[in-house]
């Protein structure tokens, strides 16, 4: 694929995680890809171990600062020209469960910021790059939007209000943009995270056993689905949330 029909992606939280696992599937598929992450240790020793794989660059980036938010977009478009798929991942997760009655103002809005607010804010300066391109637009959200475990207001809220920002922005930028959204259950991030943070993997039996599919997810599941999202093939969806979750918010609990 030469460089001038070459499709770009922009990954915001793509350093690590699920996000990484995103780029590198984009990589994979023959498209370049941005790495919008505040992380710049992760961000650039994840730009240089993909590198081998396809055109792929790092802008450091705060999505909750429009000015970093523009920044990344004008970034993405001048270095290949256009922009065809935004990806928002970036998020603020496993944050300590606080109760409602001790949960800190700042910290509920530090949250939205990150989380929703991030999104809006990616979305609103990509919007013209990915219409010129009849791109596609990919939030990245969770199960916690569907379902909750006790002192977690801020992340589900966030979560759910990036479903909801998913619909609406299907119908406000189409039919020229498409927007779907992906809710993730439990990902193992385990060996994808910056060499720095990476630890040995500590799933048990168990832990598999519980979902249906018989296997805690990793990022390679939420990458087919996103590349699926913003491929032809997905060309009369928009507007939806996908949950990928080995099955499990479909599974009934009972304490025995």
């Amino acid at each position: 694929m030469t460089e001038a029909n070459r499709k770009a992606a922009l990954v915001t939280g793509g350093a690590q995680g699920i996000g990484k696992g995103i780029a590198t599937a984009f990589l994979d598929a023959g498209w370049a890809v941005v790495l919008a992450d505040l992380d710049a240790e992760a961000g650039e020793e994840t730009a240089a171990e993909l590198a081998p794989r396809g055109a792929v660059a790092f802008v450091r980036c705060d999505v909750g600062r429009e000015e970093d938010a523009c920044a990344a977009v004008a970034a993405t478009a001048a270095r290949y020209g256009r922009i065809d798929a935004l990806v928002n991942d970036a998020g603020i997760a496993g944050a300590p469960r606080t109760p409602v009655t001790a949960l800190a103002l700042d910290d509920w809005e530090r949250m939205l910021r990150t989380n929703l607010t991030g999104a809006f804010l990616m979305t609103k300066h990509a919007a013209a790059h990915l219409r010129t391109a009849r791109g596609a637009i990919v939030n990245i959200a969770s199960t916690r939007a569907l379902q909750s475990e006790p002192h977690t207001e801020a992340y589900s809220a966030s979560k759910g209000g990036l479903v909801a920002l998913t619909h609406a922005l299907a119908v406000s930028l189409g039919p020229e943009v498409r927007v779907n959204c992906v809710s993730p259950g439990w990902i193992d991030t385990t060996g994808w995270k910056k060499r720095s943070r990476r630890k040995p993997e500590a799933l048990r039996p168990e832990d598999h056993a519980q979902h249906p599919a018989g296997r805690v997810g990793t990022p390679r599941d939420i990458a087919a689905m996103v590349l699926f999202l913003v491929s032809d093939a997905s060309g009369f969806i928009t507007g939806q949330n996908f949950v990928v979750d080995g099955g499990m918010t479909r599974k009934m609990v009972y304490v025995a």
